[in-house]
């Protein structure tokens, strides 16, 4: 069964096209919201169905601008030739802003800072939170100024990467803000290549010692 969401006030995108949400979209959408516990259904409704149109849109985007449509080409900061993620990626960066936009405005219309932020994470499988404990574990002596920037930037990542379709492109955008906040802390003083390294082989260390007990 397919639910017809009509967009006139919700979505200004609906003036060029109709989103109609499959009914397993507005499931997941439900479950998302889901996680907030709210109490008022007239904002229930409406942040479910931002969320599910938005889900459709970027769904339907993708399918119908496949990595096909962009041309062979490099990559400019390597050099390296376009991967076919590469180029899926550009070809839904493509997709017109007013898309995400009405997202972000429907979610902040309707919950407080903190819900949108969940609801952010609930689209990224809590990539953020991961990745940060990720930072602090390599950089035991992480400065408070260097969390603050590192986490600036995932969550930077978090809103840019709602608007891909599945994990291998969300995973590909917080590889680019990722790649900033290791330049962040090579510009402190920092090698964060051996920094990796240590971590790495302590980790490993660390495994070994218990398959021997």
């Amino acid at each position: 069964m397919l639910l017809t969401l009509l967009l006139t006030t919700v979505n200004a995108f609906s003036q060029i096209k109709d989103v109609v949400v499959p009914e397993e979209i507005l499931t997941k959408a439900k479950e998302f919201v889901s996680a907030l516990n709210l109490t008022d259904a007239t904002k229930k409704t409406a942040v479910e169905t931002v969320i599910a149109i938005h889900l459709t849109t970027i769904r339907d985007w993708h399918n119908e601008h496949p990595a096909s449509t962009v041309p062979d080409g490099i990559n400019p900061v390597t050099g390296n030739k376009l991967s076919d993620l590469d180029k899926q990626i550009i070809a839904d960066s493509a997709m017109p802003a007013i898309v995400h936009q009405n997202l972000m405005d429907g979610l902040k219309k309707n919950l407080s800072p903190e819900q949108v932020e969940t609801i952010l994470d609930k689209y990224t499988i809590g990539k953020v939170e991961f990745t940060m404990k990720g930072y602090k574990a390599i950089v035991p002596d992480l400065t408070a100024d260097e969390e603050v920037k590192i986490l600036g930037f995932l969550k930077q990542a978090r809103e840019q990467a709602v608007d891909y379709k599945n994990m291998k492109q969300i995973s590909a955008i917080f590889e680019i803000y990722k790649t900033k906040s290791e330049q962040m802390l090579n510009n402190n003083g920092r090698n964060w290549r051996a920094l990796f390294s240590a971590y790495t082989k302590k980790i490993k260390e660390e495994k070994a010692s218990k398959a021997k007990q």
